[in-house]
């Protein structure tokens, strides 16, 4: 399956999915930056009319995988801080690594100061180094790394990997193995803030070049240059997966 997003890193894994945006069309320039927010009007009835009743699901809790540091450009924590502010806005549960520093940090205390409803999850040896943040009205700490995940994807409708490290790459390109191997079919979204997953990008494109993902082997990595985007992109996404598919069946989890 060909990817989709927003903007173009490359033939296989970004295009402008004109169905998202209510002008029809993205430009260029519009895609660089925080444009209108996702509960202005035009937006509010944009996304009323994807979540008609006849739709098959409504995105409710969002797994996001990013930094535990804020990086060197301001513009990374500004993005997940606007997108805590929308997850709010739109009544949609963060589910994510549960630290307190970083973009993790800035993050989760957006989505709590616009009222919205944060879990946290987190292994017991990282509480005191990520400083597992305390204010979340959820805070699950698990044993090790592998429950962390697999709570994580029980919990979550939805996966969005902003700007991060070795972590945050790990834990989305899990995802995409998953979803590559049929274990679910839950959306997975990179959010390309500032260019940040064009390495990757190209990486991926590079694999497709040379066979190694295969045709029966593809999968479907959204993406979106704004954060106002990833919501109707995902929401788009989650209207074509049936129930039965979102959920990865007990026996098989417990094997990978």
């Amino acid at each position: 399956m060909a990817a989709q997003g927003t903007g173009a890193i490359g033939a296989s894994y970004r295009w402008i999915l004109a169905g998202n945006h209510p002008s029809g069309r993205i430009s260029p320039t519009q895609s660089r930056h925080f444009g209108h927010r996702l509960d202005d009007a035009e937006c509010r009835l944009h996304i009323q009319g994807m979540n008609r009743p006849e739709t098959i699901g409504k995105i409710a809790k969002i797994c996001v995988y990013c930094g535990s540091g804020p990086g060197n450009d301001p513009a990374f924590v500004a993005a997940a801080t606007a997108f805590g502010t929308i997850m709010a806005r739109n009544g949609i549960r963060l589910i994510y690594g549960g630290g307190g520093d970083g973009m993790m940090g800035a993050l989760a205390r957006s989505v709590l100061a616009g009222g919205g409803q944060v879990t946290g999850i987190i292994p017991e040896f990282l509480t005191s180094r990520e400083h597992a943040l305390r204010g979340a009205q959820e805070l699950i700490v698990t044993k090790d790394m592998h429950e962390r995940k697999r709570t994580m994807f029980e919990m979550a409708d939805a996966f969005v990997a902003m700007p991060g490290g070795v972590g945050t790459l790990e834990e989305l390109v899990e995802q995409l193995t998953w979803v590559q191997l049929g274990r679910h079919k839950k959306p997975v979204l990179i959010a390309n803030i500032k260019d940040f997953w064009q390495p990757l990008s190209a990486l991926l494109d590079h694999m497709k070049a040379l066979d190694f993902i295969r045709t029966d082997l593809d999968f479907n990595l959204l993406v979106a240059e704004r954060v106002e985007d990833i919501l109707p992109v995902l929401q788009k996404a989650m209207e074509a997966v049936p129930e039965s598919a979102r959920a990865m069946p007990a026996g098989v989890a417990d094997k990978l």
